[in-house]
């Protein structure tokens, strides 16, 4: 996959760190967006479908924590806090979470353009 390839190269992490990470970019997005929408953007990441079974369990916040959200009208920063224990049992540090955005925004864009990558965007803001 060239998207975890990028990954791997630009940031120094495993295969499977990479496709964790990525996965779970995917899960918010999927999350936030609509079916139409998302399936847009998963048809610009080859395998998409194979990265988003390889999010750690309780990856993005967990049920409790996505309906907390809803009901406290959470989003942005909050969304992508709650990646940062996803990235943690991937071996990940917090941080890691802002460095893999724009590797996948610019892939998604180079794949599907500006409309997708706007869509993309605006799921992980």
């Amino acid at each position: 996959m060239e998207l975890i390839k990028m990954i791997t190269s630009q940031l120094g992490v495993t295969e499977e760190q990479a496709k964790g990470g990525a996965g779970l970019l995917l899960s918010l997005a999927k999350g936030k967006l609509g079916e139409q929408d998302f399936a847009k953007i998963a048809k610009t990441v080859p395998g998409a479908d194979d990265l988003l079974s390889k999010i750690p369990s309780g990856g993005i916040g967990g049920m409790l924590g996505g309906l907390a959200k809803k009901v406290t009208g959470g989003g942005g920063l909050a969304d992508l806090a709650s990646l940062a224990g996803g990235f943690k049992k991937l071996g990940l540090e917090s941080d890691m979470v802002g460095k893999f955005v724009p590797i996948v925004v610019s892939f998604v864009q180079s794949r599907g353009g500006d409309a997708v990558k706007g869509l993309l965007e605006k799921a992980l803001k």
